[in-house]
């Protein structure tokens, strides 16, 4: 028993973090939500119709963020896997320069790049692409954009991950049974890959479901996420209650989606 006790010493210090900086302010918050002892608050979040579109929204987005990344993630992360070791230094420089910049600088730097007199709009109308400026910003494009660009890296480092596990052997076996490129990649790549897309597609959804610095600067007050309505409800309408019930129903959501995810997996690993 002693010595039990005697291991789990290291860890004391990091439980008492999280304790203090997360436990904490979340029975905090649950108690917010509940306050007068009763749940009017989570009635409100859950019964009425502009809550529940907000609700809507956060998902739709979360959603087609994480499928964009995907699409653009699996091949990065393949190709990453299957280059040289110097194509591949170069690669991982690009995928995780955005992560060493901070996402507020990113946002704005995306504000300039997509505005109707930004650089993106400039350039086509130089060009003759367009008569008119697009409207990039303050829309629904323009919030996928800025996620994307942001959340992009969490779902090629799995990938890569998972296609470096790969036996090389299985490659080469299919090779010299005739397989073609693309049969070898449905075959073999594909399901031996499934864990690392799995993870991947987890990591970007949740992140996804609580962004706020985005959504809210690319959004322009017009794409509303759950993350930015709880602001508002702190900030402009000192609602903390409502916020708190807000913010528990996002918990359990995101609570949610990665017990879902575990239990896949287990599943699939039986």
């Amino acid at each position: 028993m002693s010595s039990r006790w005697l291991g789990a010493w290291p860890a004391i210090p990091a439980l008492l973090l999280l304790f203090v900086f997360f436990l904490y302010p979340v029975v905090r918050m649950l108690g917010f939500s509940i306050e007068g002892g009763t749940l009017d608050w989570y009635t409100k979040a859950l019964g009425e119709s502009l809550y529940l579109q907000v609700f809507w929204n956060t998902f739709e987005i979360a959603f087609w963020v994480t499928l964009i990344c995907l699409l653009l993630g699996y091949p990065l992360g393949f190709l990453l896997a299957t280059t040289t070791p110097g194509w591949a230094t170069v690669g991982f420089i690009f995928v995780l320069l955005p992560l060493w910049t901070s996402v507020l600088v990113r946002t704005y730097a995306w504000m300039v790049l997509l505005g109707r007199n930004g650089v993106f709009n400039r350039m086509m109308l130089e060009a003759g692409l367009i008569s008119d400026p697009v409207p990039m910003l303050n829309n629904f494009s323009g919030v996928l954009i800025g996620m994307v660009h942001v959340l992009l890296p969490y779902m090629v480092l799995p990938i890569y991950g998972a296609v470096r596990r790969v036996d090389p052997a299985l490659v080469s076996a299919a090779e010299g049974l005739g397989a073609s490129n693309s049969r070898i990649f449905r075959r073999v790549y594909l399901p031996l890959t499934l864990p690392g897309i799995f993870a991947g597609s987890v990591i970007v959804f949740v992140l996804s479901l609580g962004f706020f610095i985005t959504p809210a600067l690319l959004g322009g007050g017009r794409v509303v996420m759950l993350a930015v309505m709880i602001e508002q409800q702190i900030h402009q309408t000192l609602n903390w209650p409502f916020a708190a019930a807000l913010s528990a129903v996002l918990l359990v959501f995101t609570l949610a989606v990665y017990a879902a995810a575990q239990r896949f997996t287990r599943s699939a690993d039986a």
